[in-house]
């Protein structure tokens, strides 16, 4: 592999999202020339690569071809046409998560299956064509492709609920008792080398089911914080994974830990990384994908993140309300994502806390939260 400060290096980005917008702004520390491929010409990352590739990332032939031009290649979305980075791969092209961890993690079902096979502890689950299969409730029925931000997951409590059931194929999973929702951001280079961040805890938007807080570090005990980096050094050793994996897990409400699901990329429960530890999750990626040592990921101070997710009702060109009223507040961040158009919930920056407290931080967030408002 040609090393990153070769003059003539280039990584490339499969995506160019809000994740690919953070990877560039720390990817300009090391001096890292970023290409990027995305379908859409007003992407968060258009502007700021050094170079962008207006196709599809689910195209076989602009994928293989893009990976042409780069050294190394890495996603900022799983959803992206593995056959194409399966044959870069065989010629020699270095890809990063590898093709073959991208095929099971993007299907759900594959995912699951995975657990199974190698013992990694997560709920009971069935695989699903139809909605006619669903028979048994209370049950949570995922989409096997496609979903995000909480699309793509149903909760079906009866028979009556299955008029919102999806028709195509799912997953089934058990409804676990959820004491909490936990996440552990760890990273692996090629040497081998594994990194994990502090466990972190996820509260979810009632209406979008998406994450709308997250808080620093997660309050558990010891014994659920051993059994978390446990389970996520086991899914990262089975998978023999390199790069930034995210690993969300449920707290059961009898203590058990259970793998949820992975995304292998940076991840929306790692953004206050940026501000509240000494490496953040965007710049371990880099080192990782690199083979590069690993940061340091302890935490300096107690932080929360908020989601700032596009008020309902508003379809449009953004306007944001309380923007200089939240930056007057001590510790506080606003990360904006570069949408020029906002939606109901979708997601269109962040804004991370960090203090002395993780309860103060809280207590910022909550005030921040009726401040700061997405609008059209």
């Amino acid at each position: 592999m040609k090393n990153f400060y070769d003059s003539d290096f280039k990584l490339g980005i499969l995506g160019g999202g809000q994740l690919g917008r953070m990877l560039i702004q720390e990817a300009i520390n090391l001096d890292v020339h970023i290409s990027v491929l995305d379908p859409s010409e007003n992407c968060p990352c258009a502007e700021l690569a050094n170079s962008f590739t207006l196709g599809s990332f689910h195209d076989y032939e602009t994928v293989y071809n893009f990976g042409r031009t780069v050294d190394v290649l890495t996603i900022e979305i799983e959803n992206v046409n593995t056959d194409a980075l399966l044959a870069l791969q065989r010629e020699g092209k270095t890809i990063y998560p590898k093709p073959e961890n991208l095929v099971i993690i993007k299907d759900k079902g594959l995912q699951k299956a995975f657990y199974a096979e190698h013992g990694i502890a997560s709920s009971d689950f069935k695989l699903i064509t139809a909605k006619s299969e669903i028979t048994e409730f209370p049950i949570v029925q995922k989409l096997r492709t496609g979903g995000y931000d909480g699309r793509g997951v149903q909760v079906l409590k009866s028979a009556e609920d299955l008029d919102k059931a999806f028709e195509e194929p799912s997953v089934l999973e058990s409804l676990v008792d959820i004491e909490k929702e936990l996440s552990v951001i760890i990273a692996r280079n090629p040497a081998g080398e594994v990194k994990t961040f502090p466990i972190v805890e996820l509260e979810f938007n009632p209406q979008a089911n998406l994450v709308e807080f997250l808080f620093a570090p997660a309050v558990i005990s010891d014994e659920v914080e051993k059994k978390s980096f446990a389970l996520a050094q086991e899914v990262v050793t089975a998978l023999d994974f390199v790069g930034i994996l995210a690993v969300e897990l449920f707290l059961t409400k009898d203590g058990e830990v259970l793998v949820n699901e992975v995304a292998p990329r940076t991840h929306n429960s790692g953004h206050h990384t940026i501000e509240s530890c000494h490496t953040s999750q965007f710049e371990q990626h880099m080192r990782a994908v690199l083979d590069l040592p690993l940061g340091n990921t302890e935490l300096i101070s107690p932080a929360v993140m908020l989601n700032l997710l596009g008020e309902e009702g508003f379809t449009g060109a953004v306007k944001y309300e309380g923007i200089a009223e939240v930056l007057a507040r001590k510790g506080v961040t606003i990360h904006l994502y570069g949408k020029a158009d906002t939606k109901s919930y979708r997601k269109m920056g962040h804004v991370t806390i960090v203090s002395d407290t993780l309860e103060d931080a809280k207590d910022v967030a909550l005030q921040i939260k009726k401040e700061l408002k997405v609008k059209a």
